[in-house]
């Protein structure tokens, strides 16, 4: 009895630990069309709060039907049209401007700028670096703290 008792509250445990990491796991989703409106409601009925732009990354909070409630990196939600989305990862800078460098360190040659609301595609991670680069541009690693994104 006393193994069952074990077996069981590990179990539990285990559980429990799956179903948390799967709560805290982004589901991300970025803009696939030159420019798709962010709704107030899922349907075409509800009033457009405002246009995206293409790459524009989102944060999926719920979904009804083929729409997708979701989030954006100030914290305004609204709905878009799942079909016009894709897994392609983008970035958009959080901060003022931020350095693009050659490197992921903050001692290699900067690049370039980015402002404030420009949509990167993400290339890939390395530490606290997110390398991005610009629709046909320049190419480069910023510091994740400085972007939303994925």
């Amino acid at each position: 009895m006393f193994r069952f008792k074990g077996l069981f509250a590990w179990l539990v445990t285990l559980t429990l630990f799956v179903f948390s990491a799967a709560v805290q796991a982004r589901s991300m989703v970025s803009v696939d069309r030159h420019e798709v409106n962010m709704r107030a409601g899922a349907s075409t009925k509800h009033s457009i709060l405002w246009a995206l732009s293409k790459g524009y990354p989102l944060e999926v909070t719920g979904r009804k039907g083929k729409w997708l409630k979701v989030l954006d990196f100030e914290n305004d939600t609204g709905w878009v049209y799942r079909p016009l989305m894709t897994k392609t990862p983008h970035v958009i800078v959080k901060t003022g401007v931020a350095n693009v460098r050659s490197a992921p360190s903050t001692h290699s040659r900067i690049l370039g700028k980015a402002e404030y609301g420009e949509v990167m595609r993400t290339l890939g991670h390395r530490n606290a670096w997110v390398k991005v680069q610009r629709e046909g541009g320049l190419k480069g690693w910023i510091l994740s703290r400085l972007v939303w994104g994925w």
